[in-house]
């Protein structure tokens, strides 16, 4: 009886000694699951990171005879690696432990997809010539998808996987930051803009030389509402839906001038409504107009001050024509 005892007491140790080896080995191969997870989608990070500086790099690129067509062939490239980094996230190995890590990583890697598809098609619109400012804004909208992924990766991917490692005891495992957007001045269209222009006329969006020869522009003429407007003189324009400024600006340098920017402003201090235009491209010569929209309702009855600024072209000396203020008495 006594060694019947013994026996069962000796296989019920076996038993929970079995037990326990089994449960180490599990945990042991979940350790190493949550491990592999956070190695691989580092990995991919990492790849998209570094799409992330190369792109940057493009639109601040020192300039070249053929770099607008080197960047839709270069974002193109990044349209296709970007899909392929998206496949293979989904083809990970997804522990349990780190299931909600994984759908945060692909909201991040797709909207990064999302951006780099669209502004490969807006790309060729914002180089050439019919429909500039359109490609332009396509290209500059993708910033705030760029930025959703950032959002995505810092606030809920990162910290879940840090988690879960954590939690699992698992040490020596880095899991990378990433932020696709370098720099929060890539969220203004302007920035966007410049970096664009830089690109299509060869010099850079970091690089203020211009071509040899006289640069300058000069306002020639402004009218609101089909009124003309006198430099320190005063006019009364009647608002209506359609209400526009139209101004008239002349290159009088010896190049052609492209994205040429107008300002507007209407009014003085906080209450001021801001304007901007735009004139793709103005030859040697050549006078043009744009027409800016009064966006906004100005104060009525009383003298409304008006400044009109040609902003500078690269290798522009002269500026002194540049600009001009006006006095306008707004009525309904």
């Amino acid at each position: 009886m006594v060694r019947r005892t013994i026996a069962a007491g000796g296989g019920v140790l076996v038993v929970i000694l079995l037990v326990l080896l089994l449960r180490a080995c599990l945990d042991s191969r979940s350790d190493r699951a949550v491990r592999d997870y956070a190695n691989s989608s580092a990995a991919l990070v990492k790849e998209s990171n570094a799409q992330s500086t190369a792109l940057f790099r493009l639109l601040q690129g020192s300039g070249g005879p053929n770099q607008a067509v080197d960047a839709q062939n270069t974002v193109n490239g990044f349209r296709v690696q970007s899909a392929q980094i998206v496949d293979r996230a989904r083809d990970l190995d997804v522990p349990g432990d780190a299931s909600s890590a994984q759908r945060y990583l692909l909201e991040t890697l797709e909207f990064r997809r999302d951006g780099l598809a669209r502004i490969a098609t807006a790309l060729p619109d914002a180089l050439g010539d019919a429909s500039r400012r359109q490609g332009s804004e396509g290209v500059a909208r993708q910033m705030q998808v760029f930025l959703a992924s950032d959002v995505i990766y810092a606030g809920r991917f990162r910290p879940t996987l840090l988690k879960a490692l954590a939690d699992r005891g698992v040490n020596g495992v880095t899991v990378p930051t990433s932020a696709f957007i370098p720099d929060i001045k890539w969220l203004q269209p302007a920035t966007v803009a410049d970096a664009i222009a830089g690109v299509r006329s060869g010099r850079g969006a970091s690089n203020d030389q211009a071509s040899g020869g006289l640069h300058g522009n000069g306002l020639v003429g402004v009218s609101l509402g089909g009124a003309a407007l006198t430099p320190g003189g005063s006019a009364t324009v009647q608002l209506s839906a359609d209400t526009a400024f139209e101004v008239q600006v002349a290159n009088q340098g010896e190049n052609t001038e492209t994205d040429v920017e107008i300002a507007v402003t209407v009014g003085t201090g906080s209450d001021a409504i801001d304007l901007t235009g735009t004139i793709d491209s103005i030859a040697a010569g050549e006078t043009k107009s744009v027409t800016i929209a009064l966006q906004e309702q100005p104060p009525t009855g009383q003298n409304v001050p008006i400044k009109v600024n040609v902003k500078p072209v690269p290798g522009e000396q002269k500026t002194d024509n540049n600009t001009q203020t006006y006095s306008v008495i707004f009525t309904r």
